[in-house]
């Protein structure tokens, strides 16, 4: 199957960046927001990361231009009509996901495919909400999307094994590495790095060592690029509070427990960098 057209939902950090790796493989997008000023701030950055590009001597100007031809911007979800995928990369809440699927399915041709970009959620139970199972699965990109080489693809309890395929292949087509992954709370990625995060953020609610110095423990003994704190700061407090709860819930396992450090942070609205405030201060 050549996927020729893709809309992607949510034109934040994550869906602009997933606009952009399609664009520049020569595929047609249509990024969906509910609003037309979130819709052109992403396709803002999208403009503004692919001028890097050119001034780094990665892209010619007329090469950017062709990129941004191929993306318009949507506020009309009925616009998802038009694409073979549809890529959501919406808040990452199972009643919001779960509404969106709903909404498509009832929308989209039934042979288009629906993919999600969670972190964390059961692609089983988003599936759930349709009528075409089969084709729903997770591909969930890494931050920031047109630097990291993964896509997580995960197959829910029904995904068609063509449905993988095509998108295993669009993922190459795309310059990715993708990697099969089963249908379990955090999947691999973040089953793995959010307990680690979690950890950290014990480690300076029990006064071990303060976050300059547990980051530089981990970057200089571990060989991390960057700390599990900074880490946490850009990914955002209240994500990884939502991930861990999510893990929490699906595991039945307090090995998963968040810290309640983090719990007081994203109540005090300390998010990281996005709020400018978390672990350290942003200007």
């Amino acid at each position: 199957m050549n996927i020729q057209k893709v809309m992607v939902i949510g034109a934040g950090q994550m869906g602009s960046g997933i606009a952009q790796v399609h664009a520049m493989a020569g595929v047609d997008v249509i990024l969906h927001d509910i609003k037309d000023e979130y819709v052109q701030r992403g396709i803002t950055s999208i403009s503004n990361h692919l001028a890097r590009q050119v001034e780094k001597g990665r892209l010619t100007k007329a090469e950017k231009t062709e990129i941004l031809e191929r993306i318009e911007g949507s506020t009309d979800l009925a616009n998802a009509s038009e694409a073979e995928l549809v890529i959501e990369a919406a808040v990452e809440n199972i009643e919001v996901k779960s509404s969106i699927f709903a909404e498509l399915d009832q929308i989209t041709p039934k042979e288009t495919i629906l993919a999600t970009n969670t972190s964390s959620l059961p692609i089983t139970e988003i599936a759930a909400a349709t009528n075409r199972p089969e084709k729903v699965i997770g591909m969930h990109f890494m931050n920031p999307v047109p630097v990291m080489k993964l896509v997580e693809i995960i197959r829910g309890l029904a995904t068609a094994d063509e449905v993988y395929e095509a998108i295993e292949e669009l993922a190459l087509r795309l310059n990715k590495t993708p990697v099969e992954v089963n249908d379990f709370p955090g999947f691999v990625s973040n089953r793995i790095l959010m307990p680690m995060i979690n950890e950290a953020i014990f480690t300076v609610y029990e006064g071990v060592a303060e976050p300059e110095a547990i980051d530089e423990v981990m970057k200089l003994g571990m060989n991390h690029p960057m700390g599990p704190l900074t880490l946490a700061d850009f990914i955002g407090l209240d994500t990884c509070l939502y991930i861990m709860e999510t893990l929490h819930e699906g595991f039945g396992d307090d090995k998963y427990r968040p810290c309640p450090l983090l719990r007081k942070y994203v109540k005090a609205g300390w998010l990281g960098k996005k709020s400018g405030r978390g672990f350290y201060k942003y200007s």
